[in-house]
């Protein structure tokens, strides 16, 4: 039983996407589709831009979710299809692009959500305010308690799981400061500040949930055709009226990324392919779950390299 998953923000690239472009017709229509909603060349962005702007929230945020789905286009004309997949999830971002290749999006309104997210998550806390620190060597227990420790006052939260010892912390500033002393105090192998613009999936993001909200009442939501292991719920939701509300949680809740493959493995998932661009959540899950098969699909010769 395998599982689809999609990336999140840090995987972006100049390049990412482009040979997938080239060979496949079906990948290239999914670039030429975001352009057009967007009404912009995000497409000239990705292949020939600049890797500061593409790194912008608003930029990478929608050129991610097109580069996974240009790849799962070039993988069903390989005969691979989504409901292949038992289930499909994404890492923050990457859960709209999840959404998108279940069917319950379509691919038009959601780059027009990823841009709208992007830009409301950039504005909801003014740049130098907040601020996100990953803690490893920590599980989240430990993170957790690091995070409220640091508080004092003001918002430290525990935002992403990502794997038995990498837990990310957002928040003020100040406080998140104060939660890498506690956590060096407290053995963690390594606290590093991370290069990010907003503090994200905390409660600083409460006015960017409002604005997805907003954006999200406009937007069709279908039934997915493969149910999708929702980040607030760390477990699988095959219902279009809750992935409204889910996703709205999910800008200020944590990212329950280690509990979703604990979960899928736990349903008997032994192999995830991880579609798009780079391979962060291959080297989260291996050791997640350390028994399962990790696939990057994000270039023609990966795909070349799947049995049909």
């Amino acid at each position: 039983m395998k599982a689809f998953v999609f990336p999140g923000q840090g995987a972006q690239v100049i390049g990412m996407g482009r040979a997938l472009a080239d060979a496949y017709p079906a990948a290239r229509a999914v670039f030429d589709e975001v352009d057009e909603a967007l009404g912009e060349k995000l497409s000239a962005l990705i292949w020939e831009g600049d890797q500061e702007v593409l790194t912008l929230t608003q930029n990478a945020q929608p050129a991610l979710m097109a580069t996974s789905i240009a790849a799962l286009r070039a993988l069903e004309a390989e005969g691979h299809a989504v409901t292949d997949a038992a289930f499909v999830a994404g890492h923050s971002l990457g859960e709209y692009s999840a959404l998108c290749a279940a069917g319950a999006i379509g691919l038009s309104d959601t780059a027009k959500l990823l841009r709208i997210r992007g830009q409301a998550m950039q504005a909801a806390v003014p740049v130098g305010v907040g601020a996100m620190a990953a803690l490893l060597g920590l599980d989240f227990a430990a993170a957790d308690a690091v995070a409220k420790e640091a508080a004092q006052g003001e918002v430290c939260q525990a935002a992403n799981d990502n794997d038995p010892a990498q837990v990310v912390v957002s928040g003020h500033k100040a406080a998140v400061e104060r939660a890498l002393e506690i956590a060096r105090a407290k053995g963690a192998k390594r606290a590093i500040l991370l290069p990010v613009s907003a503090p994200f999936h905390c409660a600083l993001m409460q006015p960017a949930a409002d604005r997805m909200a907003e954006a999200l009442a406009a937007v069709e939501v279908k039934a997915p055709r493969v149910p999708v292991v929702a980040n607030v719920l760390a477990s699988a939701n095959a219902d279009a009226g809750a992935i409204r509300d889910l996703l709205v949680r999910q800008v200020t809740g944590s990212v329950r990324w280690r509990e979703s493959v604990e979960w899928m493995a736990g349903q008997g998932v032994s192999e995830f392919w991880e579609i798009g661009a780079g391979k962060a959540l291959s080297g989260m899950i291996r050791r997640i779950a350390k028994e399962a098969v990790c696939k990057a699909v994000g270039a023609p010769e990966d795909i070349a390299g799947l049995s049909a």
